[in-house]
């Protein structure tokens, strides 16, 4: 089960509450997404970013699963998937920090690598320890499919996702003896009404919100090395340039002056 002390969580946001079903041993990660999902919405605004229509619902539904499988996890676990997607031709990456209960991420609709298959990566730090990565493949065009593959091959259990109404969201995992004919048959209209069907035991309530963190400072670090070695090749003869958050695609823009400044100020 998830570890029951936070380090440094969200002071406000969305919350996520998790419960145990007693004699089933599953755990339930439940939420409305309503609230994070503005969030993204007015980040797409203010950055100018439209995605397609088809890519937006896959990310939101992307969205919410990272944030359910991170609120079943260990507080000090900080978690990154890239979903590639070869029909449509799309990459989904998404990051969220158990530690301080931000989430973000965005589409990528360039460069994507054409692969035999889709495939779902998963990069996860857990507090001082190495960072680990999985990797497996799935079909299909949600990913949701793909966090449920991730779960039965990488961490050797069932996980199943419920979207329970049009913004609303569960995830139900199995943990050890758990009832397995139970989680089998498990549908939505079951998910909704667990607390009246089941007993279940609170956990947690967690917090998340949208924030990536990316700022000037960051962008210069991004940018220096092509600095010091294409100048030109990078600003072309104008005085600025914009760059694209890798993280979030937020549009931040550097001017040559201060990027000469930065680079010059490095030992």
């Amino acid at each position: 089960m998830a570890e029951s002390t936070p380090v440094n969580p969200a002071a406000s946001g969305l919350e996520v509450r998790t419960h145990f079903v007693r004699g089933r041993h599953a755990l339930v990660a439940r939420a409305d997404f309503g609230e994070l999902f503005v969030d993204y919405y007015l980040h797409l605004a203010e950055h100018g970013l439209r995605p397609d229509s088809a890519h937006d619902a896959m990310f939101k539904r992307a969205l919410a699963g990272l944030v359910l499988h991170q609120a079943s996890r260990p507080w000090n676990e900080l978690t990154a998937w890239t979903v590639n997607f070869q029909s449509p031709l799309v990459n989904l990456f998404l990051t969220s920090d158990n530690e301080t209960g931000a989430v973000t991420g965005r589409v990528f609709v360039e460069n994507v690598k054409e692969l035999p298959e889709n495939l779902f990566y998963a990069d996860v730090v857990r507090g001082r320890q190495p960072a680990r990565r999985s990797v497996v493949p799935f079909a299909g065009d949600d990913p949701l499919t793909g966090a449920e593959q991730l779960y039965a091959r990488s961490e050797q259990r069932g996980a199943r996702f419920f979207q329970l109404g049009e913004e609303e969201f569960a995830l139900v995992t199995e943990h050890p003896d758990c009832d397995l004919p139970w989680f089998a048959a498990l549908a939505t209209e079951q998910v909704r009404a667990l607390e009246e069907t089941e007993t279940v035991a609170p956990m947690e309530r967690r917090l998340y919100r949208w924030h990536c963190g990316c700022n000037q400072q960051r962008m210069l670090e991004v940018l220096a090395p092509v600095m010091r070695s294409d100048a030109e090749g990078l600003f072309g003869g104008d005085p600025k340039v914009e760059i694209r958050c890798p993280r979030c695609a937020a549009r931040h823009t550097v001017t040559r002056e201060a990027l000469e400044a930065f680079v010059a100020a490095q030992p």
